[in-house]
């Protein structure tokens, strides 16, 4: 019993130092990953770990379009290698939209059109289409624009040469360490920290901003923090009336947040259906028109869905760009095979 208690003295002892250690070198947003996602039996996010976060809500069309279904609709049974690839994956929603139409529509796992999941980078599109927006509304002033105009942290050395277009194309040379399985990683610590625009302010440019692609999610946190600043609107809120709404969404979605009210994490973590998030490519097929409103500027759609950098051409502004059997095509691409793939 002696050596029990001396043991469990110890241990508390050793817990004591560990917790106040993670406190004192910044790394107590460890507590929450450990309880959100290891306790949950993941090494990694994972599809519905929106319940687990603070959340701002994407409000829904007041005046909701249905799909139509294809006259040909699940009449076409999916091949059996389609039907592995879906089951190893753990596809939960696989859609195939032709014409305007649904043709293939088929759920996995429990889930249904009604379902809401995280769609992880696929966010990033979205940011990046709201940059395209406030160019429109005047609120920024092009894709040359420097962030510094909106955050002085930034108006020294390289940072003073960063532009938003920089961050959209991931061309930034910010300070970021792109690893989502280390827990002492950035994008691990900006993904359970508490106070991302303090996170961020810190963060130094290191290397020649506009100059090469480096895929960095830091650089859509930064973007999304500018879009808020320049357009004094929530994201959740300013992509609800400008899109969410107008292309007829069924239902409300849901955008992470570093704490109640707080920012939105720009570069990830919206959660919604696949009907709705189809929308979206839609939108993108038809050159930023939903139902003969022009959502988006042609030119800026264009622009996104272009690679900035030859050496680089899987990657326009915030869009992912293929080809394939001679056919070219983007997409919107998330963490755990999320993908919204527009052949236009």
């Amino acid at each position: 019993m002696r050596y029990l208690k001396k043991f469990l003295y110890f241990l508390l002892i050793f817990f004591v130092l560990l917790i106040g250690t993670l406190y004192a070198t910044d790394h107590d947003y460890l507590f929450k990953a450990v309880q959100t996602i290891y306790l949950n039996g993941h090494k990694t996010a994972f599809l519905d770990d929106y319940k687990y976060f603070d959340n701002l809500t994407i409000k829904k069309s007041n005046h909701p379009q249905a799909w139509p279904k294809h006259a040909d609709y699940n009449k076409t049974p999916q091949t059996s290698a389609l039907e592995k690839i879906n089951g190893e994956l753990g596809t939960v929603a696989f859609l195939i939209i032709k014409n305007d139409s649904i043709w293939s529509e088929h759920y996995y796992e429990g889930y249904d059109e009604n379902s809401k999941s995280n769609s992880f980078s696929m966010a990033k599109s979205y940011v990046t289409t709201l940059l395209g927006k406030a160019i429109m509304d005047g609120k920024i002033k092009s894709l040359d624009q420097k962030v510094a105009d909106f955050f002085p942290e930034f108006n020294q050395g390289l940072g003073a040469k960063l532009t938003v277009g920089d961050l959209s194309s991931m061309a930034s040379g910010l300070e970021w360490d792109e690893s989502y399985y280390s827990p002492f990683s950035i994008t691990t610590r900006a993904y359970f920290y508490d106070d991302l625009d303090e996170m961020m302010l810190r963060l130094k440019v290191t290397g020649e901003p506009g100059k090469s692609y480096k895929y960095l999610s830091g650089n859509t946190q930064l973007l999304g923090m500018v879009i808020e600043k320049a357009t004094g609107k929530k994201m959740a809120d300013y992509l609800s009336e400008n899109f969410w709404q107008p292309t007829g969404s069924v239902n409300d979605a849901l955008w992470q947040t570093d704490r109640p009210g707080g920012t939105e994490k720009a570069y990830c973590c919206i959660a919604s259906n696949a009907r709705d998030f189809a929308r979206f490519g839609k939108l993108y097929k038809d050159h930023g028109k939903w139902n003969g409103q022009q959502l988006i500027d042609s030119a800026l759609v264009a622009k996104f869905t272009t690679a900035r950098f030859k050496e680089s051409p899987e990657y326009g502004y915030g869009w992912w760009l293929h080809q394939q059997d001679g056919k070219s095509f983007f997409m919107m691409r998330g963490h755990l095979g999320q993908y919204v793939i527009v052949e236009p």
